[in-house]
């Protein structure tokens, strides 16, 4: 009989500590943490630092082509912001990070449009309800492209890695890769991201 009571207290403790991995599996944020809205995708997302990276006017590489259609069922080109600064902001609605830096981004692209700051946003790896909702309840202003493939992601590779979500770039007026975050950006590093690109003069002109 002792030996039965210690082999069932010892099974017990085995499955609370698999429980308790499991529990803090779901916490973990973006680091794998989905749902069934990613419709079975390939989860191994990784939540980034925000840490930034701002490139000198010599140092940028071209922004790759890309296109497709938005949320809102438009087709949408980057080609179509030449002539504007361009602020690339890749998200999913499950992913926690990406919904406490909405308003962030809203309130840069409020106080910048007028200087010529247009946002895209890039829906990965998603369920196209949950990012319609997403949108509404979030309030965001600005389109995002579907591209639940990661198609968008995976050309811009060589900037930022396509795991990392959520991940924001700064396109300048030549189309040219002026700044990156890699994890949830704040108020004060996007506006210094930004705000210099900006300077560097152009028109203002939005979207065709």
């Amino acid at each position: 009989m002792p030996f039965t009571e210690s082999g069932t207290r010892m099974r017990s403790v085995l499955r609370r500590g698999a429980a308790a991995l499991a529990a803090a599996a779901v916490l973990a944020g973006c680091a794998g943490g989905v749902d069934a809205q990613t419709d079975g995708s390939d989860n191994r997302y990784v939540e980034g630092s925000g840490a930034s990276t701002a490139f000198a006017p010599d140092e940028r590489q071209a922004a790759p082509e890309v296109s497709g259609e938005t949320l809102d069922g438009e087709q949408v080109s980057l080609s179509d912001y030449e002539g504007s600064v361009v602020v690339l902001n890749f998200w999913a609605s499950w992913c926690a990070p990406c919904r406490a830096e909405t308003p962030v981004l809203e309130e840069v692209y409020g106080e910048h449009q007028d200087a010529g700051l247009e946002f895209l946003g890039i829906n990965i790896k998603d369920n196209r309800t949950a990012a319609e909702a997403f949108e509404r309840n979030q309030d965001i202003s600005y389109p995002s492209l579907y591209d639940q493939p990661g198609k968008v992601s995976q050309a811009f590779r060589d900037t930022v890695p396509p795991q990392a979500i959520p991940s924001t770039l700064v396109i300048d007026r030549e189309g040219r890769i002026a700044a990156r975050v890699i994890g949830a950006t704040d108020y004060s590093d996007l506006t210094e991201l930004v705000e210099p690109v900006l300077d560097e003069g152009g028109g203002d002109t939005g979207p065709a």
